[in-house]
């Protein structure tokens, strides 16, 4: 799979849980302790994020990290 492939595949699908959860970017920032701009370049597929904000996006969308891979 090519890596920015990926990237706006795992983007659209973070999107779409805050999204279902009712958060904005600022809000899912803020229960992640992730800035709010971060959150939405990794939605642009802009970033290529690390296992520990992986980890923390999930906890604060009260999903597992294998969630955010369900594309």
């Amino acid at each position: 799979m090519d890596r920015n492939n990926i990237r706006i595949k795992f983007g659209k699908r973070l999107k779409q849980l805050r999204k279902t959860a009712n958060l904005s970017q600022e809000d899912l920032g803020k229960k992640a302790t992730i800035h709010r701009t971060y959150i939405g370049s990794i939605e642009r597929g802009e970033q290529n994020i690390s296992i520990d904000n992986i980890a923390k996006l999930a906890k604060a969308l009260r999903a597992t990290p294998k969630d955010l891979f369900d594309f």
